[in-house]
């Protein structure tokens, strides 16, 4: 068995399609079904159910997946090792991030990583916090960036730094009736229509945390993951919106105004003590503040 093979078999399982497979893997398509059929003659099952349209794993596939993907990460952990100890890292870094990152300028810091680094492939991944801390969590994810309501405890089972805590701002339509306030409480809010983060993540709970906290009902008829996309709806006057200041660029489309007991939020940089790759620890030594600006900041404190 080859490692060669086994990466085709995940190239496969992953595309669902020979032919891309063989792309992803700079290979013929002819080569790469060659060496998976010489596997599975090898193995004496087969791996792939397939038709001229259609690929499928088998089960003798799936249950012969999670060793392969084990396989073929050791086999990269090895190199990537291996380079490390003679000073170049090499490898992959899979770095998670939520929409509406403010603690940090990732476009900087991951310019700052390539040009130390420049043989590490850096993967990102956009999503809510509690779906990045689960891939932390399972070593899907290096390293993420999160925000978690001011209330709720640092994520347990990973190890996390405190880059900020911020509290949200109202996002109106320009020319609001509430565009010209010097200031909002939740309560003025009551009977606008809001755009919001999808229900249950934890992107949209520090604001129903809030709300309730208030004593305020308000009706959520917009929900996105994209914050691009809620200030848009926002701009074309079809609702309000509750987001970090930070994020919010100059734009004669929209209005921000403070919100006395508005949400307060916590942005994490999270990551796993166990095992971690030489890429992933040098990335987390560009992402992590110097204690000098820790010092400036004065709010920003770690977490473990």
């Amino acid at each position: 068995m080859e490692l060669r093979q086994l990466r085709y078999v995940l190239a496969v399982a992953e595309t669902r399609n020979f032919t891309r497979a063989a792309e992803q893997c700079y290979v013929v398509q002819s080569a790469l079904s060659h060496q998976i059929k010489a596997l599975e003659d090898e193995l004496g099952v087969r791996l792939f159910a397939r038709t001229s349209r259609r690929v499928e794993l088998t089960a003798a596939g799936e249950a012969f997946l999670p060793s392969a993907r084990l396989s073929v990460e050791a086999a990269g952990r090895a190199a990537a090792d291996a380079t490390a100890a003679v000073g170049e890292l090499r490898g992959p870094v899979a770095l998670g991030v939520i929409p509406t990152v403010t603690a940090l300028d990732i476009p900087r810091a991951l310019r700052t990583f390539h040009h130390a680094h420049p043989a590490v492939r850096v993967t990102l991944r956009t999503a809510g916090s509690d779906e990045l801390i689960s891939a932390v969590e399972a070593g899907t994810v290096d390293l993420a960036v999160l925000g978690l309501p001011a209330k709720s405890p640092a994520p347990a089972g990973i190890r996390t730094l405190e880059l900020a805590r911020e509290r949200l701002v109202a996002v109106v339509p320009a020319g609001h009736r509430l565009a010209g306030r010097r200031r909002l409480r939740l309560a003025d809010l009551a009977a606008e229509t809001f755009v919001d983060f999808p229900a249950g993540t934890p992107g949209r709970a520090q604001s129903d945390l809030a709300f309730e906290a208030a004593g305020v009902q308000r009706d959520v008829t917009f929900e996105s993951m994209s914050a691009g996309l809620i200030l848009d709806l926002v701009g074309q006057h079809l609702a309000v919106a509750l987001l970090p200041p930070a994020i919010l660029a100059p734009d004669a489309s929209t209005a921000a105004v403070p919100v006395t007991d508005g949400p307060v939020r916590i942005e994490y940089l999270a990551w796993s003590a166990f095992n971690p790759t030489p890429a992933a620890t040098a990335l987390l030594t560009v992402l992590r503040p110097s204690p000098a600006s820790d010092d400036a900041a004065g709010s920003r404190k770690g977490r473990s």
